[in-house]
């Protein structure tokens, strides 16, 4: 089960990211967002800050669409993001793992967008 502490740590690792402060979690890099705590908006309420849901930028719709479909218990989107080629990700649904590697998508998505250099990884060890 994953929480907002493992978006921070996992966001700030990345190259080039800056945390935008907010009551939640904000994380952008080349001044776009790619993972933030969900403002949660309901009619005739204040908005709510929710930090055990997270927005994540996934490139286009047809991405958005697959992991609607594939994964409901885990992703889903309210009208306000209609159009827009961001989920929100139900935290408590996913290991540390799975996150990692969704937040790390989202970075490069957006790292690519600004030229950021992505990180060097070490060569795996083959036998």
């Amino acid at each position: 089960m994953a929480d907002a502490g493992d978006v921070r740590r996992l966001a700030l690792g990345l190259p080039g990211v800056e945390e935008i402060d907010s009551d939640g979690f904000d994380f952008r890099v080349g001044g776009q967002g790619f993972v933030w705590s969900y403002p949660e908006r309901r009619p005739g309420r204040r908005r709510i800050i929710r930090t055990d849901i997270a927005v994540l930028f996934v490139g286009d719709e047809a991405e958005k669409q697959a992991l609607l479909l594939g994964e409901p218990g885990v992703f889903f989107t309210v009208p306000g993001y209609d159009g827009w080629p961001l989920v929100m990700l139900r935290l408590a649904e996913v290991d540390v793992e799975r996150l990692t590697e969704l937040v790390t998508d989202a970075w490069r998505m957006r790292a690519e967008r600004a030229q950021v250099t992505p990180p060097t990884l070490p060569p795996a060890n083959l036998p």
